[in-house]
């Protein structure tokens, strides 16, 4: 493991624990733990979460593709704000899927892929209605999500992938929060020095050109592209990505609302939205809620 990952899993989890410290489970939520969705139980398992108001009523589902550099992160560190989005109405899946450096890209495309195939087969058993199923992700999730979203609707780049995606199926519209699209090695760019890093861990090849291209959420854009939600803040290390995307979405007519949360005053941090004590998180989920209900 290189030196930016381990640092990335040591401190990106000193803030998560402070962030959620005292934290609990919300009386109105049910929910289902650990459930394993591929042949790993580490690393491929996954919580269901629903109002218990609906309970015996079929709801929309976001899946929650969880951030962490490639390298850090599961679904415990993003329970809190999954239960805190299924209180605004929707089942939410929160899934734990496989990291850098011990599994190269695209292992997290590939249990991208599986839960979403899971959740179209198991509708009937957790209330899902799977006419409308969501996806959120921030930074590196908003990553794979992005390049998921892509897969699910650019056959000619999907042909590139060795899983396919469930037959028609497509996300109904996508929330990308503080998200890497484009990413840069070497040269002056959109990219942090960091991401650049990260990539020796992540890609199999460390960063050829042709890897490069592949990744890129910008490149696989098309007119079947889903609906977008996407946000930033001016505290944001990776702010400088959200117009390489505004200007792709808009050039193949894909609707999207691109959203600038803080000031100059108030800068905010990367993937502020997770902190669902603050204010500010509130605002960002609301609204992001209120994109994807734009569409059921």
């Amino acid at each position: 493991m290189s030196q930016a990952s381990d640092m990335v899993r040591t401190e990106f989890k000193k803030g998560d624990d402070i962030r959620d410290a005292g934290l609990t489970t919300p009386e109105d939520i049910i929910r289902y733990d650990d459930i394993v969705y591929g042949e790993d139980p580490k690393w491929q398992s996954l919580d269901v979460y629903r109002p218990k108001s609906a309970e015996g009523k079929k709801l929309p589902v976001i899946v929650s593709v969880h951030g962490g550099g490639w390298v850090y992160g599961d679904k415990e560190r993003y329970q809190f704000y999954c239960m805190n989005l299924a209180q605004r109405g929707f089942a939410v899946v929160n899934y734990t899927y496989r990291l850098a450096p011990e599994y190269k890209y695209p292992s997290s495309l590939e249990d991208t892929n599986s839960v979403f195939t899971w959740i179209l087969a198991h509708g009937g058993e957790y209330g899902f209605d799977t006419a409308h199923i969501f996806g959120v992700g921030d930074s590196a999730g908003g990553h794979n999500l992005g390049l998921y979203a892509g897969i699910c609707t650019n056959p000619q780049y999907a042909a590139g992938y060795g899983f396919k995606t469930p037959e028609g199926f497509a996300p109904t519209a996508i929330g990308l929060h503080c998200g890497a699209y484009r990413i840069e090695i070497g040269q002056e760019g959109n990219t942090d020095d960091l991401t650049q890093r990260l990539m020796a861990d992540f890609l199999p090849e460390k960063g050829t050109e042709k890897e490069l291209e592949l990744i890129d959420v910008t490149k696989h854009i098309t007119e079947k592209y889903p609906p977008t939600f996407f946000m930033t803040c001016p505290g944001d290390f990776l702010k400088n990505q959200a117009p390489l995307l505004a200007e792709q979405l808009a050039e193949k007519n894909v609707p999207f609302m691109y959203r600038m949360y803080g000031s100059g005053q108030k800068p905010l941090a990367h993937v502020f939205h997770c902190d669902i004590k603050s204010e500010d998180a509130k605002l960002c989920n609301d609204e992001v809620c209120d994109f994807f209900k734009r569409y059921l």
